[in-house]
């Protein structure tokens, strides 16, 4: 499915898909595997609010209660990095299990981004990767070729 943002000016997303497979488990339950692709405008910061409206979408019913926010909350943050620190387009990417979740960003840069504790006069500035850090129960970077991939994953139960 491919979807235009609405509005004459710059598509601040340019591309969507969304995926569900099905698949059957040992124990013959269906299980449904749902994914989200995203490319990201360069630079266009109003695609963090689309991002977190198409993830909140995706995980409509998913995990316990919280746990939807939490993931919009952090890819909010990946997004964010992406679009700012970066001088390309970005691509975002969830994938839903009946395990958990797996978000990813991945930009052109590669330099690898750091968790750092921000000064106490940089407002709200600095903290996106902390909270990553802190609220995920997993997350790294993978250096590609051309750049990189920062991601996290949240399980489904988890408190």
């Amino acid at each position: 499915m491919k979807r235009q943002a609405r509005g004459g000016g710059p598509t601040a997303i340019a591309s969507t898909s969304v995926a569900q497979r099905h698949t059957d488990t040992a124990e013959g339950d269906d299980t449904v595997d749902a994914q989200l692709s995203r490319r990201l405008g360069r630079a266009d910061l109003r695609a963090v609010p689309e991002a977190r409206r198409a993830l909140r979408e995706l995980l409509r019913g998913w995990g316990r209660p919280g746990r939807s926010e939490t993931a919009e909350l952090l890819t909010s943050e990946l997004v964010t990095n992406a679009l700012v620190h970066t001088d390309d387009d970005a691509v975002l990417t969830a994938t839903v299990s009946s395990s958990g979740l797996r978000v990813e960003v991945r930009d052109s840069v590669p330099r690898r981004p750091r968790p750092c504790a921000p000064a106490a006069d940089d407002s709200t500035n600095g903290r996106g990767l902390v909270l990553v850090q802190s609220l995920a129960d997993a997350w790294g970077v993978r250096v590609l070729g051309a750049g990189k991939v920062v991601w996290f994953e949240l399980d489904a139960e988890a408190a």
